[in-house]
């Protein structure tokens, strides 16, 4: 299946590494300008590794920093992707992160940080495009949601939490914006080989290896290959759906 994104616009959270970059060069690949956000200046450099993979590529990407905890720099983000572009077709709100401690240990400041980040940013971010989106009739908006926001773990109540609130959120808004030509889904991934799970004990990697039917931990491109899928015109009559990508590790 050829998934043709050319000339469309597509905005990526936390795309600077990980999950995000692979999306992005996806995306990029497939003819899409991309917008890379990024949260904080450290990131900066990083980026613009991205940006200048994709354009030395043949693409065409733009780094932009912008926490998603703050509306302003939000509205600051989608304002310069019109300025430069014209519009926006294509949102991943991929921007996230994790502060594990079991409930007993976890202070308010490890419980609002996820909150504000994974579940709050992805609701600005998407209220931010759902505007434009909602003048032209068209739009994409896909979250990067979690196994664990469907069934929860042991020592992450609050990446779970906010993982489960993007879950119900897609829904939510996907009845809102269909009758509008946007749609909205969830990609809920398993263990993934990133940076963020590469922390992780190696008894701890291997229990999960070992739970996942297909014997191995998911790649950045499994993701990926979901989220553009979702982005593209053969999912046009698929919304408020969750697609999950662990490799049979929730069955």
């Amino acid at each position: 299946m050829n998934l043709d994104f050319q000339d469309k616009r597509v905005l990526i959270t936390g795309a600077q590494r990980g999950i995000g970059k692979e999306i992005a060069l996806g995306f990029s690949q497939s003819g899409a300008k991309v917008f890379i956000n990024y949260p904080f200046e450290s990131e900066k450099e990083v980026a613009r590794e991205v940006v200048d993979q994709i354009n030395t590529n043949g693409g065409n990407a733009v780094a932009f920093q912008a926490d998603v905890r703050h509306q302003q720099e939000i509205d600051k983000m989608i304002e310069e992707m019109i300025r430069l572009w014209g519009g926006i077709d294509i949102l991943v709100n991929n921007a996230g992160i994790t502060r594990d401690k079991l409930l007993i240990k976890m202070s308010d400041e490890d419980w609002q940080s996820v909150l504000d980040i994974n579940l709050t940013g992805t609701f600005r971010c998407s209220r931010s495009v759902s505007k434009e989106m909602m003048t032209r009739r068209y739009g994409r908006i896909i979250n990067i949601s979690s196994v664990m926001g469907l069934q929860g773990n042991a020592g992450q109540a609050n990446y779970s939490a906010s993982k489960g609130g993007i879950v119900a959120f897609t829904k939510a808004m996907a009845k809102e914006f269909g009758a509008r030509n946007i749609t909205v889904n969830c990609v809920a991934p398993g263990f993934i080989g990133t940076a963020m799970t590469s922390v992780l004990p190696e008894a701890v990697r291997q229990n999960f290896i070992h739970r996942v039917l297909i014997k191995r931990e998911g790649t950045p491109q499994d993701i990926m290959h979901a989220v553009l899928f979702l982005a593209s015109d053969q999912a046009s009559y698929i919304t408020g759906q969750v697609i999950v990508v662990d490799g049979g590790l929730t069955l």
